[in-house]
């Protein structure tokens, strides 16, 4: 008998998940309030996921939108409004409409969908929100440099609650159509990680895709991100603009300037098409170029120093960190390319010089004008152009996030870097059979001016040779071992980065 009261005993100590904890370690570490103002912990909260309440307090756009999709993923809410009344009718009607208070005093969850300068109205919530999660989907009005976040401020408001950062970047369409539009991402941050926790369960539940960002100090880059308008994309436009200008006012110098000058003739109906066209691949070989010149230009450095363990200079950082950009840049001209030389057949001069010509012909009793030379180079011209087009495209489309995560990343190198490599190959082989002779043709030097795919052949023909002395064995052995961890003086000489490049302290330790 003692046996079984024993094992009894112990039954009745034993939790849900199996364990022995005594009394003192069973009570909650966290009391929150119910609604009837009696305390609950934390865990029980997060417990009953499918009976959750969740609150919102305010009623503009996104509080409507968010009650919507709260709603259809079936939560119960309960919306705290000034005006009950008069907000009732613009809410599901599986969402209840009531007072702040009541909202506060019910929900589990609350958001805080009202504007930062508004929050400190809350405050006669303070302890209905005593213990309870609030989440705060605020923006600011212009990017924040310096200070505390928002969600700083009301966690400094609401001490005794357990503050979390997110859903800002999300629009009111997005949460009303669901994942299917729109971003899935949603940035979270928290002090508490099982406020956090409850949050991303409640993420996914609604279809999103949560991204843990940490503590609540990562607020402010949070509260920044919609404020962003393509941050990695401003240099590279820039220079795919700058490269633009430059070879179009060289061409029109050539083509149609040249002319006009010399001849008296005017040709400036070139300009919307053909100028343009020549225009186009220029800039798509030199920013292929640039896309694995700083990879080459890394590999160098490493092998000057003898280390990988030695940061690179800043600009050579952030080249190396927008190639992606660049690269999208590029096929973005050379589909303009592709499109452009297929409209030149379409245009009424292409057609008038085609007949004037012919009728040239038949008057100057040319039997067969056919020219072997000038076919078959123009077949190579089209198949490598096609060609190298067509791996333009596949790395274009790797780069999507969606397909890049489908590969692994032995695929993902080799399409990128050997298959890139052969697009640059292809590429340049096409501009040297668009060039042919003409290089040595004193005719083509207008102005003394070299004809325009000779500048272009600098850069991507410097890129293959410096590529192909880096897969020299004695080299690529050499830069191999380097980046396996291989020192020339056989010292780390670690430096720690800040804000701007490095601090001043360095830490030497011997391998």
């Amino acid at each position: 008998m003692a046996w079984l009261r024993l094992c009894r005993h112990l039954t009745r100590k034993r939790n849900s998940s199996g364990f022995i904890m005594p009394e003192e370690m069973q009570q909650a570490l966290i009391e929150r309030g119910d609604d009837k103002g009696r305390c609950r912990p934390l865990e029980v909260c997060m417990s009953e996921f499918d009976t959750q309440v969740v609150g919102i307090l305010g009623t503009g756009d996104f509080s409507r939108s968010l009650a919507r999709r709260l709603v259809a993923t079936g939560y119960r809410v309960v919306v705290g409004s000034r005006t009950p009344k008069h907000a009732v009718a613009l809410f599901p009607e599986e969402a209840e409409v009531t007072s702040q208070l009541e909202a506060a005093s019910q929900a589990d969850v609350v958001f805080v969908a009202i504007f930062p300068e508004h929050h400190s109205t809350l405050l006669e919530l303070k302890t209905a929100l005593a213990g309870k999660i609030l989440v705060d989907v605020s923006n600011s009005s212009q990017i924040m440099r310096a200070g505390p976040s928002h969600a700083e401020r009301l966690a400094d408001m609401f001490p005794e609650s357990f503050i979390v950062k997110g859903f800002n970047t999300i629009s009111a369409w997005a949460l009303q159509t669901g994942s299917r539009d729109g971003s899935r991402q949603v940035f979270l941050c928290s002090d508490s990680s099982k406020a956090k926790s409850t949050v991303l369960a409640m993420c996914r539940r609604m279809g999103f895709c949560p991204v843990d960002m940490g503590l609540l100090t990562s607020s402010r880059e949070i509260e920044n991100l919609p404020f962003y308008l393509f941050p990695s994309w401003g240099t590279p436009i820039l220079i795919t603009l700058i490269l633009f200008i430059f070879f179009y006012l060289y061409n029109f110098v050539r083509d149609i300037v040249h002319p006009l000058v010399k001849a008296k003739k005017s040709v400036f109906y070139k300009m919307p098409i053909e100028t343009v066209n020549v225009t186009l691949p220029s800039v798509a070989l030199v920013m292929l170029a640039l896309v694995y010149m700083p990879g080459l230009l890394a590999a160098l450095v490493q092998l000057r120093r003898g280390t990988k363990y030695d940061r690179f200079p800043i600009w050579l950082d952030k080249w190396l960190s927008k190639r992606k950009q660049f690269g999208l840049c590029s096929f973005l001209c050379a589909a303009m390319h592709a499109i452009y030389s297929l409209c030149l057949p379409m245009r009424q001069s292409a057609r008038f010089r085609l007949l004037n010509d012919a009728f040239k012909q038949v008057k100057e009793g040319v039997e067969d004008a056919w020219s072997d030379e000038g076919v078959w180079r123009m077949e190579l011209y089209v198949s490598v152009g096609i060609i190298a087009l067509g791996l333009l495209s596949l790395l274009a489309i790797t780069s999507l996030p969606s397909v890049a995560d489908n590969i692994n990343w032995r695929e993902f190198s080799f399409i990128q870097s050997t298959l890139g490599y052969c697009a640059l190959s292809m590429a340049t082989v096409h501009t040297l059979l668009f060039g042919w002779d003409r290089a040595f043709d004193p005719s083509q030097y207008r102005f003394l001016l070299p004809p325009t795919f000779m500048v272009v052949l600098i850069l991507p023909v410097s890129v293959l040779l410096v590529r192909l002395v880096l897969l020299l064995p004695c080299i690529a052995q050499q830069l191999r071992q380097i980046r396996r961890g291989w020192e020339r003086s056989r010292h780390i000489r670690f430096i720690l980065p800040n804000d701007d490049r490095v601090t001043g302290f360095d830490n030497v330790s011997h391998v």
